[in-house]
């Protein structure tokens, strides 16, 4: 694993990033460099996302955010994809004392129809590993078995897809290629929201991130 140098303030509000499965802390620096300039401190942890299961994945990322958390400071997560999965796992076991908002874009809360068509493809098993097969809908999988939330989470979905298998054919409709806009959602979320972006865009997308800082500081998006 490997720990991104914290930025900020010691006072300012931090924020730890989560990427998703198989992509690095590089696919979060757009939101991250938003996140600076909006006043937050950032910590973009990279994390063996397909070596390991989503519990094991949460014990690994538990160091540097014992560190980071040290701050006399609120701390807030923005997670994307299983990101989210990993972050709700973390604060399950390792809930950080001023614990502040979650933000989840894309994330499979309640698993992913992709998974289940490709968790028996070897090259779907080898390639995203333990994790991976952990994305299903199946009531056993980490999505489904995570303890409900009692801290405020917001939900950004995605409702455009790249890729016109799964979005036509596999997902419920909307989705954004690759999780529902159904499943992103989580029972007692403070709030959802909607944009018209890909999976892999989200964490990029203009609209997401204003949302992302929205919530973070309101606790509720922006009406548009």
């Amino acid at each position: 694993m490997h720990e991104a140098p914290h930025s900020g303030d010691a006072r300012c509000p931090g924020v730890v990033l989560l990427h998703g499965i198989a992509r690095t802390s590089a696919s979060l620096m757009k939101l991250e460099r938003a996140l600076r300039a909006a006043g937050f401190a950032t910590l973009n942890i990279d994390y063996p996302s397909r070596s390991k299961p989503i519990a094991a994945l949460a014990e690994d990322i538990h160091p540097a955010i014992t560190r980071f958390a040290e701050r006399d400071a609120p701390l807030h997560f923005v997670a994307h994809s299983m990101g989210g999965l990993v972050a709700r796992a973390y604060i399950a076991k390792h809930r950080p004392a001023r614990l502040g908002r979650v933000v989840m874009l894309g994330t499979p809360n309640s698993g992913s129809e992709v998974a289940d068509l490709l968790r028996g493809s070897l090259p779907y098993r080898k390639f995203y590993g333990p994790a991976g097969l952990e994305l299903t809908t199946t009531p056993a999988t980490a999505p489904n078995a995570l303890p409900a939330i009692d801290y405020p989470v917001g939900v950004i979905a995605g409702s455009r897809f790249i890729d016109p298998v799964a979005g036509m054919l596999v997902l419920p409709k909307p989705n954004d290629g690759r999780v529902s806009v159904q499943s992103a959602g989580l029972a007692g979320m403070a709030d959802h929201i909607v944009v018209k972006t890909s999976h892999t865009g989200l964490p990029r997308h203009a609209a997401a991130i204003a949302q992302t800082i929205a919530f973070l500081r309101e606790g509720r998006f922006q009406p548009r």
